[in-house]
Order: C-alpha cells, then sequence, then structure tokens
C-alpha cells in the first residue's frame, strides 16, 4: 500500500487510539455487554480496524534486516514469519467467537482485556506484512500479501456466515427480553451485518491494490517494488545503445 505523506502520517494512529478507547469505555462498553452486534463491533475494532490504523500511522517502523537463506536469521525467511502471524491470527479470531466465549464476555467484563491486548496483537502483526512503507517494506511479494488479507477476512466471513445460517441464537447472554429492546435473532443478524461489513471495508481495498499493481507493473523478483523504466522505451525491451537511432526518427 502506498505510504502516507508526513503530515498526516500520525492520523490512523490517532484515530485507533480514538477507537479503542471509546470501545472500552461507557456507553459503548456498556452496550457490548447488552447486545450482541456491539459486541461484534467491538471485536472488529480490536481484530481489525484498530491494527490497520495503528500500522498505518506508526511513525518509529523501521525496516526489518533482510532475510538470506542460510543465515540463520527467522527460520523459513519472511514467508515463515507470515505463515506464523495468519496462522496466529486465525486461531484467535475463532477463538474469541466462539459462543462460550462470547457469552462469557457479557458475564465477566475483565475479560475484555484479554482479547484486546491479544487481538492487537495478533492483528497488528497480519498488517505489519500487509503494509508497506518507505522505511518499513513488506518482504512478501504482493501476491502473497493478497493472498494473506483475503485469508483473514474470509476466517471473519466465514465465522459470520456460520452464525448468520444457524437457527439457534448463539448469544443467549446477549438477549435481555426488556421490553422495546432488540430481539436474539435481529441481533444475531445486525452482528453478523457488522462482521461482514467491516472486514471487507479493511482488506478489499489491500488485496485489490495489491492485486492490480501485480497485473499492471513491472515488479521486482520479490514483487514489491517496480525498477525505473524508460518512458520511450516499451515495458521489458532493453535501452537500445546511445547514438543510435529510430530510422524514423529525425535528426
Amino acid at each position: 500500500m502506498p505510504a502516507l505523506p508526513a503530515r498526516t502520517r500520525y492520523g490512523p494512529a490517532t484515530a485507533a487510539g480514538i477507537l479503542i478507547t471509546s470501545v472500552l469505555l461507557p456507553p459503548v462498553a456498556a452496550y457490548a455487554r447488552q447486545y450482541a452486534y456491539a459486541q461484534a463491533l467491538q471485536f472488529l475494532i480490536f481484530a481489525v480496524a484498530g491494527p490497520a490504523l495503528l500500522v498505518l500511522g506508526t511513525p518509529w517502523r523501521s525496516r526489518p534486516p533482510a532475510w538470506r537463506p542460510g543465515s540463520g536469521g527467522r527460520r523459513g525467511g519472511p514467508g515463515g514469519r507470515a505463515a506464523v502471524r495468519l496462522v496466529a491470527f486465525i486461531a484467535l479470531v475463532v477463538s474469541w467467537r466462539l459462543p462460550v466465549i462470547v457469552n462469557a464476555l457479557a458475564r465477566n467484563p475483565a475479560l475484555v482485556a484479554a482479547e484486546m491486548v491479544t487481538l492487537l496483537a495478533a492483528g497488528t502483526g497480519v498488517w505489519l506484512e500487509l503494509v508497506s512503507t518507505p522505511t518499513a517494506p513488506s518482504q512478501l511479494p504482493r501476491p502473497a500479501r493478497a493472498a494473506m488479507a483475503a485469508a483473514a477476512m474470509w476466517t471473519i466471513w466465514i465465522l459470520a456466515y456460520l452464525t448468520g445460517m444457524s437457527g439457534a441464537t448463539w448469544f443467549a447472554a446477549y438477549h435481555q427480553g426488556a421490553p422495546g429492546s432488540l430481539s436474539a435473532a435481529a441481533d444475531q443478524q445486525i452482528a453478523v451485518a457488522i462482521l461482514w461489513a467491516v472486514p471487507a471495508l479493511c482488506f478489499l481495498p489491500v488485496i485489490y491494490h495489491m492485486v492490480i499493481a501485480w497485473l499492471g507493473g513491472t515488479a521486482s523478483p520479490a514483487g514489491n517494488e517496480s525498477p525505473a523504466v524508460s518512458s520511450s522505451t516499451p515495458t521489458g525491451w532493453p535501452r537500445p545503445p546511445r547514438g543510435w537511432r529510430s530510422p524514423h526518427t529525425p535528426p
């Protein structure tokens, strides 16, 4: 993804702090213990939106040391590190969306702190692989980053699909039953819609950008940066020797 201008670099990190703080404090925190859709929104801010904004707006990121085969560095190289981060993200996302855990979050607010810490850490690890900036270029090729974003997005979408297609109420702890309040079924369906919408807003632009950039440009062997090509030379053609002219070019 393209780097942000220096003057707007801190904006996403500030927005992440505001979002995360807002879902931890009343009234949003109280709604997250009463309605499944509010808890789903809190979950997605911890797992997806908050980490994305934090990574986009972090000024202290530095380029990681380059990995070389046989160097004794990170085992498996950038691809192995990215796979570990993706598996950790998927495992935590699935764990925190299990009905027994979601119901426990409504009854025990102290669990929200553990949810926030673990999901923020896992989500930040994924977004560090997806986002490339001049100070911290991603070492993954663009197709791998697109696949990683798609896998993270589809994990949440599959959970939303299973929840929406279930005939039973998964989150019984959120059914208040008070006059004028949402029914358990309506609450659960709104939560499903949020679980579809937020990952789409966050991950689909990344997937689109990576695929279009990969298909439309000449990439380096890693697939990350496009080498400089003369505007007068067709892509992939060698530059003619100096002093040569096309027979149709006037002197």
